[in-house]
């Protein structure tokens, strides 16, 4: 089982260092938001680079990479900086470390753009923050190797894998608030993306 995780905390530093720098950064711009008006207050958010559906925060890209790393609430952190911990590991180790950062970034930053666009017609303006569409690329890259790449993922792992994106899916529809279309976007994103990385970037495994 692949999604188990076993390491002690200095093997896990050592093994996955762009992980453990994504959690970090997320944790340190939570604390920055805290100490600037707080976490839940929406100008705070679209102040450091919430995205937003309307007006000209719209045109300006830097949110799409900016809001992967905010965070609405301290539930929001924990469970978006738990998924990252527990369930990303395995892709940093396969990929190797840039490949894998590629991905999550450029997944995220797909899924916050898709997130804005099918808002595009809403005159309400929605203000959208989270690491939800960059780690359902994660989740995408892994669906790729479950349906394509058998051999490196054994069966309890794939299992566990189309439970979690089952259940993902249903709660991003069902749960007020939340920006279904980037998790569907980071989904697709990481998995195209992936397919992409391993023929552009191969990577000699042992």
């Amino acid at each position: 089982m692949i999604f188990i995780r076993y390491e002690k905390w200095r093997s896990y530093l050592r093994y996955y260092p762009v992980t453990c720098a994504l959690i970090l950064a997320n944790v340190v711009m939570f604390i920055v938001l805290s100490l600037n008006g707080g976490s839940t207050n929406l100008y705070t958010l679209v102040k450091y680079g919430a995205t937003v559906n309307v007006g000209p925060e719209k045109d300006e890209l830097w949110r799409y990479a900016a809001a992967m790393f905010l965070h609405n609430g301290f539930a929001h952190l924990f469970f978006n900086s738990f998924s990252l911990l527990v369930f990303a590991p395995p892709l940093e180790r396969l990929m190797g470390w840039w490949r894998y950062a590629l991905l999550y970034l450029g997944g995220g930053f797909i899924a916050n753009l898709l997130g804005v666009v099918s808002h595009g017609t809403v005159e309400i303006g929605i203000v959208s923050v989270g690491a939800s569409g960059a780690i359902y690329a994660v989740y995408g890259a892994f669906l790729y190797i479950a349906l394509f790449q058998r051999a490196m993922m054994d069966e309890g792992s794939r299992k566990t894998l189309y439970g979690l994106l089952v259940m993902g899916i249903i709660m991003s529809f069902a749960t007020p608030y939340i920006n279904y279309m980037a998790h569907i976007g980071g989904l697709i994103a990481g998995f195209f993306i992936y397919g992409l990385i391993i023929r552009v970037f191969k990577r000699n495994r042992r």
